[in-house]
């Protein structure tokens, strides 16, 4: 079971996993699929492909100096060179994605580009437009490891969760007990489900739920570990962050292999769990203007990619503090894959 990948280019404790039997570095993992594209994109143009432009994070998830950064910059490298590229020139997302929205202007700005992916969100003060010297075109970027996932999380937390019986009791030796709370945290990453799946959780969860306040609920938990659902859990989590992200509340319903799960869930209350994660994105934009040298009144538009910025509250942050009408959209999916391309349609060094 693979996820991620990337996510853990700066753990230097992850060196190799097996796969079927066979220790596969990192590297090599993720150089199988890189090679699979380039053969793909090969066969599409009908040319060799021997370089790419890539984006990358500002912030790599995990790392916590510059050094992790260039450790992880540097493993990727290598998958690349593993999968037959001769030639890798990385860009950082946020520059791509300003690299996409200069191709439409006329005039000079200055922009904030906030790029939130599943694990990261990274921001960027970029001047871009027409002849804007390359050595005054940006200003400053930040990262924190943040972003959607986490807010996954919270939605699991506070939802799903309780339905599986997380903060009931059950009896042990003549004591009431609380159900234990880390086997939930191993609910609130999908891949991480699979950890559960072993016969001491097993055993434990049976013993649990014999002697359980709530057994049915401690049922519907073993239920989704023997199966394996995490994966389609998650894609339930998912689809009502989306749905509040149009809606003040959404209907929570997961219905696969027994297990059924329902819940109702207002934005207000999403709102309130993931202000702990919405602090932390206000403090890094405000950490980049103040380092920039810059005013909030100073920058002319605010570029928003990714699918974490549809969140109402995430929006606000940059509202509040640039204006709604600064706020740009469009190609909130695309707009980095779209800067990448223009980077590299021009001629090579």
């Amino acid at each position: 079971l693979t996820q991620s990948l990337k996510s853990f280019l700066a753990s230097r404790t992850f060196k190799t996993t097996e796969v079927f039997g066979r220790p596969r570095t990192l590297e090599e993992l993720i150089a199988r699929i890189l090679e699979d594209l380039r053969h793909q994109a090969g066969r599409k143009f009908g040319a060799v492909i021997r370089r790419a432009v890539v984006g990358r994070p500002v912030r790599f998830v995990g790392a916590e100096a510059e050094a992790d950064d260039e450790f992880a910059l540097a493993r990727l490298r290598q998958a690349f060179t593993l999968a037959g590229f001769e030639r890798v020139d990385f860009q950082l997302e946020p520059v791509a994605a300003a690299r996409w929205y200069e191709s439409k202007l006329d005039h000079r700005e200055l922009i904030l580009i906030g790029d939130f992916g599943g694990g990261t969100s990274d921001f960027s003060l970029i001047r871009v437009g027409p002849r804007v010297p390359r050595h005054r075109r940006l200003l400053g970027n930040a990262g924190v490891g943040l972003a959607g996932d986490a807010f996954d999380a919270k939605i699991v937390r506070h939802v799903v969760s309780p339905a599986l019986g997380a903060g009931t009791h059950w009896r042990s030796l003549g004591k009431v007990l609380p159900v234990p709370k880390w086997i939930y945290a191993s609910l609130e990453r999908w891949h991480h489900l699979s950890f559960l799946k072993n016969k001491d959780v097993s055993s434990t969860l049976q013993s649990v739920r014999a002697q359980a306040d709530e057994p049915g609920k401690i049922e519907a938990l073993i239920e989704l570990v023997r199966e394996d659902l995490g994966y389609p859990l998650h894609r339930a989590v998912q689809q009502t962050k989306c749905a509040l992200s149009m809606h003040s509340a959404a209907e929570f319903r997961f219905s696969q292999a027994g297990v059924e799960l329902e819940a109702s869930v207002t934005r207000a209350d999403f709102e309130g769990w993931i202000a702990e994660e919405l602090a932390s994105l206000a403090h890094c934009v405000d950490g980049l203007v103040a380092s920039a040298g810059v005013k909030a009144s100073d920058i002319d538009g605010v570029f928003l990619t990714g699918g974490t910025s549809f969140v109402p509250a995430v929006r606000r942050i940059f509202a509040s503090r640039f204006g709604e009408e600064c706020i740009r959209s469009g190609h909130e999916f695309t707009s980095v894959a779209r800067g990448l391309a223009l980077q590299a349609s021009m001629p090579a060094d």
